[in-house]
Parts: C-alpha cells; sequence; structure tokens
C-alpha cells in the first residue's frame, strides 16, 4: 500500500514515527512519503518530503506574516499527492494546513485518515462539518473525544494516547552515566522544556533561567528540541544552566521538577511522575485574539484538560514572571506537595487508556485502505 503521511510539528513527528513503524509491521508492501521530521525519517528510512520545522507557524500574527510560503507549501503538497497517488492519506493533527488538504483529497477521490484530533473541542468547533465531509477515518487520542464527536454524530475511533507506547521505550540510563555523559554536576535537576518553536523559545527561556539564582543548589538543564540550531541556546547557558540534546525522556527521568512549555510535553512530564509548572507566553495579539475565541476550555495543559481540573499550575502570559515561576518552583520541591502530585498523575495515566495506540491506529488504517484496493 502506499501511505502519504503529513505531520507539521515535533510532537506529530513523534507520533508519525509510531505510527510508520507499526504500518511497516502490519504492511510488507508498505511505500511511504511523508511531511515530517528527523523521527519519522528514521522510522522509514527516507527523508521527508519537507521538513516540519519549516511548517511550525504558530498564532495568528505569525501565520498572517508567513502566508506566502504557506500557500505555496499547501500547492506543491496537492501536487505532490497527485504525482504520488497514495492508497491513503494520513493526516496527523496541525489542522489549519491538514483540514484543506483533506477537503483537497476527498475531492480527488482519496481516502483519508486523521490520526490525532484536532481541538476543536476547545475552539473553531465548526470545523467538526469540515471533517465529516472530508475525512473517512477520525482517530482520537483524549478519552473525552469520542463523547465530543458522538454529540455531533460521528463515529471515531478511541485508540490511546501514543505517548504510553513512546514511554515504554526509553532506555534506562543510571544518574551516574547521564551526568558524566552531559557534563552535569550532581546537584539535583530541574529541567527547562521550552517548546519547539523559534519564535516563542527565547520568550519561554528567558524567564525559565531567570530563577535558577534563586535556586543555587539545583542545576537547570534545558532540553534541545530536535531540528532546532543549538545557537539559539546560547545566549541562555551559563554554569548553572546547562544543554542536552536528543535526551528529553532521559533529562526528565533524572528531574526532581520541570518548568514546562504549553504542549504534548506537559503531558509527557505528568506521565513520567515529574512535577511541573506549565508555562505561556506567545503573541500578545495572537493571545488576545485566541482569548476571545476560546471562551469554553479552562485549561490549556493537556493534564489539566483531561483530569477536568486544575492538577498543575498554569502561568499564562503575564502571569508568566519570574517571581510567579520562582514561588510554584518552591512548591513543586515540597515533598507532600510531590506524593499528592504523584497520586493525581496515576489517575490521569489510567484515563489514557493502555498502550498500544500506535499499533491500534495502524491497524485501523491498513484495514480500512484493504477495503478499497
Amino acid at each position: 500500500m502506499r501511505y502519504y503521511i503529513i505531520a507539521g510539528e515535533a510532537s506529530g513527528d513523534l507520533h508519525g514515527a509510531n505510527l510508520i513503524n507499526s504500518l511497516l509491521k502490519l504492511d510488507a508492501n508498505a511505500e511511504i512519503r511523508f511531511w515530517g521530521g528527523p523521527l519519522m525519517q528514521e522510522a522509514s528510512g527516507k527523508a521527508p518530503v519537507k521538513n516540519y520545522k519549516d511548517l511550525a507557524f504558530m498564532g495568528f500574527v505569525e501565520v498572517v506574516s508567513n502566508l506566502s510560503t504557506i500557500l505555496k507549501n499547501l500547492k506543491f503538497c496537492k501536487e505532490d499527492i497527485l504525482r504520488y497517488s497514495p492508497d491513503v492519506i494520513v493526516l496527523i493533527d496541525y489542522p489549519g494546513f491538514n483540514l484543506r488538504i483533506a477537503q483537497f483529497a476527498k475531492n480527488r477521490g482519496f481516502e483519508v485518515a486523521y490520526y490525532i484530533s484536532p481541538q476543536i473541542w476547545a475552539w473553531k468547533e465548526s470545523r467538526i462539518h469540515k471533517i465529516k465531509r472530508y475525512v473517512d477515518h477520525m482517530l482520537v487520542i483524549l478519552p473525552f473525544e469520542k463523547e465530543f464527536y458522538a454529540k455531533h454524530g460521528m463515529d471515531v475511533h478511541f485508540v490511546g494516547h501514543p505517548l504510553l507506547d513512546q514511554l515504554q521505550k526509553i532506555p534506562k540510563v543510571s544518574r551516574e552515566d547521564f551526568t558524566k555523559g552531559n557534563h552535569l554536576s550532581t546537584q539535583p535537576i530541574v529541567a527547562l522544556l521550552p517548546g519547539s518553536r523559534a519564535q516563542e523559545l527565547q520568550k519561554m527561556l528567558s524567564v525559565m533561567v531567570s530563577v535558577a539564582a534563586e535556586f543555587p543548589e539545583y542545576q537547570f538543564v534545558i532540553a534541545a528540541a530536535p531540528g532546532l540550531d543549538q545557537e539559539i541556546y546560547r545566549p541562555f547557558l551559563n554554569s548553572q544552566v546547562r544543554l542536552v540534546t536528543n535526551q528529553t525522556y532521559e533529562l526528565l527521568q533524572h528531574s526532581a521538577a520541570a518548568l514546562v512549555a504549553s504542549g504534548t510535553a506537559t503531558l509527557e512530564t505528568a506521565l513520567l511522575k515529574v512535577p511541573q509548572v506549565v508555562c505561556y507566553r506567545g503573541n500578545s495579539i495572537s493571545y488576545l485574539i485566541a482569548k476571545r475565541l476560546v471562551r469554553h476550555i479552562k485549561y490549556i495543559s493537556l493534564v489539566n484538560l483531561i483530569m477536568d481540573r486544575e492538577i498543575v499550575k498554569e502561568l499564562i502570559q503575564e502571569e508568566f514572571t519570574r517571581e510567579n515561576l520562582a514561588y510554584e518552583l518552591q512548591k513543586l520541591l515540597d515533598l507532600k506537595y510531590r506524593d499528592e502530585l504523584a497520586l493525581q498523575y496515576n489517575i490521569l495515566e489510567n484515563k489514557l487508556g493502555g498502550a498500544g495506540a500506535s499499533d491500534q491506529a495502524a491497524e485501523i488504517i491498513y484495514r480500512a485502505t484493504e477495503t478499497i484496493i
């Protein structure tokens, strides 16, 4: 079978790679063409058509300022799909781009599967009409999404969260080997996960590293995002603030606490049982527009959304300050607070439905494709 997979962000690259591995186990004749990143490249043994780092524009202002590039990418993608003529197109999140491709693909007679639903339950709920019209198979990974789609008359597949599979693959590296291998000290670690988009990273890191001086007994270690030039991190490094690359999970395994940019990383951190503060600061205009549009969602982190209550503290926009961050980090280092958070993390994990999401998704996509061959 011929699969055309589109992922436009770092998290999509991760989930796309696991999906590719599962598809290759199922389909000995699989031919895969994709938009993604280094993880999907490793899984498929092929280079991406487009790297996600050239696609990830976040926020209203950023999208408008890069509109010409986005339109060129859309045009190229449509032409590339027609040339490749896949048996199925698999779209991974990234809705602004992928829903346009879904419409194009369905109108041209291609089978369309969508793995990891756009967060239409948070905003742009009207997108449900496009999804019902142009998506043949919707595969969701959050437990409340199946009920949300059912409310709109659409039957979808809840496959569980693929992070549960990914975290089982983490190599067990001893604390000594991790610190020595990365030239770190023996001090306890506070992990910094500032995101994967260059445009937001500097805003996040400037505040994150500002609290380090108030915690001299800790070392602060930044997890470098794959695909970003490491030079972007250099201004933030010093004797107390260090950098590791391609070892985010290993870093979290050995961290006492984490300061995490809103996104998939908040869930990864929770599943690794690391106390965290969720942080976000974006373009002020984009944020104000988003705030007006997203009226009924109380939280920005997946942890709190899934639990439907505040489990981890969120510092958003003007609340994301050095003073607030230092205060919340101090709370994370309290043993009683940590024990209570660990209990909540266990409940969260149970809600996610267990391992096997990637295999289930691949099975649904493969079997659906078989019926049209």
